[in-house]
């Protein structure tokens, strides 16, 4: 059995290509990507307010499109399901869009909820399937 580690020799010619021919704009990315992290780092509010501005369009498209698409397939099932989940996802995107400061907060306060409740529900699976792995706890 071959060992799961591949070295830059095992991949095919044509990968090694790309990457010798973009490793350029491959460092670039990774030093753009590290600025911003940066960035985000040393000014958290407008790191907060330009996520909160991206989450807004991006609940704002998903709802106008999801719309759009119910109307164009009235027959399909659950219809109604749809169609209101476009709406609410339009109506969060206007929200976040036309209050950021207020959607910073409230999207903090969901993802601790979130989290929250992931991590909860993590520990009663963990505690539901101890039967199947028994050696794995101990």
């Amino acid at each position: 059995m071959s060992s799961p580690e591949t070295s830059f020799n095992d991949m095919p010619q044509g990968i090694r290509d790309v990457a010798q021919v973009h490793s350029g704009l491959f460092l670039a990315q990774g030093i753009i990507m590290t600025l911003l992290g940066v960035a985000a780092v040393i000014w958290p509010q407008i790191s907060s307010l330009a996520a909160d501005v991206y989450i807004g369009w991006i609940f704002l498209f998903s709802g106008a499109v999801g719309l759009v698409m119910m109307f164009f397939a009235p027959n399909v099932a659950g219809f109604l399901w749809s169609l209101l989940t476009g709406a609410l996802a339009l109506f969060v995107g206007v929200l976040l869009l036309w209050h950021p400061v207020e959607g910073v907060v409230s999207l903090t306060l969901v993802l601790v909820a979130f989290f929250i409740v992931e991590g909860l529900f993590q520990i009663a699976a963990a505690f539901g399937h101890r039967s199947a792995f028994p050696e794995s706890w101990g």
